[in-house]
This record gives structure tokens, C-alpha cells and sequence, in this order.
């Protein structure tokens, strides 16, 4: 799979894609949905938006706003960005996910001003624990990326996140650290979240639906 994604990829394309949504979030609300009843809204402002495209060249590396913008990643296709923490509005659902080592089959986090004001879990004890154990930071929304690669997508025959959501239509809301994305929370802590059913709508246009990407 990641053979073929590093020597197939149409790069310029991915390129391209990254920029068309790298305008269209500046000056607008995001909204991402999911069928488990995630709904948050955000803005990320003039806040630096990492492009994975795989371009590793001296001219783009001069022109990093950030750590991850110096960390070009192949297989490419993800943008990351840190919205500004004042506008992360709404709730997040996580699916089964492990928390402090325990599984977790629901856990449902409203978020206020990019801070979780409260939660519920099917198994609260270890959520608790790794939320208290990181602070500020473990309560605090991270990221947003989403995946532009089609050659990562995720399959429908046995299906499985290739390269930590990079592939066309995946998308990752996260908990914790953002200062390497330019944002305002420390601590260290951080938590990937994988959503692969979501609905990603910027202004009035709807980029993903339902965990796939929609092509202009």
C-alpha cells in the first residue's frame, strides 16, 4: 500500500486540493459532523495550515510557519492546522478508543472556547484518569487534519486507517499539546482521534461526506 501510494500519488493534484481547501477555511466556520452525534465548529483564522503534499524543498522549508511545517512526511496527503481555541465549539464523540489503557466503547466531550466543559463515557474511571493526569492539556482540543490522498483512502473490502489518516476523506480531531502547530496550549500531552465516517462542511460547501471526499 505505501509502495504504491509514494510512487503513484498524482502530487500536483494533491497540491493542488490542499491550496482549494487551505482558501476556502480562511474567513470561514468549519463544521464536522459524524453519525454518532459529533458536531463542533471552528475557525482557524490566520493560524499556519501544514500542507503534507511531499514537498520537501529548500524554497517551501524557507517558508515554514511552524515545527510540523518542517516536517515533511511520505506518504504525503494530510493538512494539520490548530484552530483558534476561542472558536472550537460543540461536542466531540470518540468510538471505541482506549483510555489509560482501558477500553472505552463511547466517550462525549463538549467543548466551550476549545475547552472541554463536560463529559460523559460508557467507563468514566479511565477517562477521568488520563485527563486529570495531563492537565490543562487534557482538556483542551489540539487539531484538525484531514486526509487528501487517494491512494490512502480507506478500503471498503477489509477496511483499515492507512498511515495515521492520511488518506482521502479521513479526518482527525485531536486533544492536547498544539504549540508545534502553532497554537496556544502546552503540556505535552496529545491524543490522535480517527473518524472515518464525517462530513466536513467549510462556509456553504461540503468537502466530505460521510468519510469521503468530494471532488469539485
Amino acid at each position: 500500500v505505501y509502495q504504491n501510494a509514494l510512487l503513484a500519488t498524482d502530487y500536483a493534484e494533491v497540491a493542488r486540493l490542499q491550496r482549494d481547501f487551505e482558501e476556502a477555511l480562511r474567513g470561514a466556520t468549519v463544521r464536522v459532523t459524524t453519525p454518532a452525534g459529533t458536531d463542533v465548529r471552528f475557525q482557524i483564522g490566520d493560524r499556519p495550515l501544514t500542507r503534507q503534499d511531499g514537498n520537501a524543498s529548500a524554497a517551501k522549508a524557507a517558508q515554514a510557519r511552524n515545527l510540523i511545517d518542517r516536517e515533511i512526511e511520505l506518504p504525503c496527503g494530510a493538512i494539520r492546522v490548530a484552530p483558534l481555541e476561542e472558536t472550537v465549539e460543540g461536542v466531540v464523540v470518540f468510538p471505541y478508543s482506549s483510555w489509560n489503557g482501558f477500553v472505552v466503547d463511547r466517550v462525549e466531550m463538549q467543548l466551550e472556547k476549545g475547552k472541554v466543559s463536560s463529559w460523559e463515557a460508557t467507563r468514566r474511571d479511565p477517562v477521568a484518569a488520563e485527563m486529570a493526569a495531563n492537565g490543562e492539556a487534557g482538556r483542551s482540543f489540539r487539531e484538525f487534519a484531514l486526509g487528501f490522498n487517494p491512494r490512502l483512502a480507506v478500503p471498503e473490502k477489509f477496511p483499515w486507517i492507512p498511515y495515521y489518516g492520511y488518506g482521502a476523506g479521513v479526518v482527525r480531531l485531536s486533544l492536547g499539546d498544539n504549540t508545534e502547530l502553532g497554537g496556544k496550549v502546552s503540556g505535552g500531552y496529545v491524543r490522535w482521534n480517527f473518524f472515518t465516517d464525517a462530513t466536513v462542511e467549510v462556509g456553504d460547501r461540503v468537502w466530505v461526506k460521510d468519510g469521503k471526499l468530494i471532488l469539485p
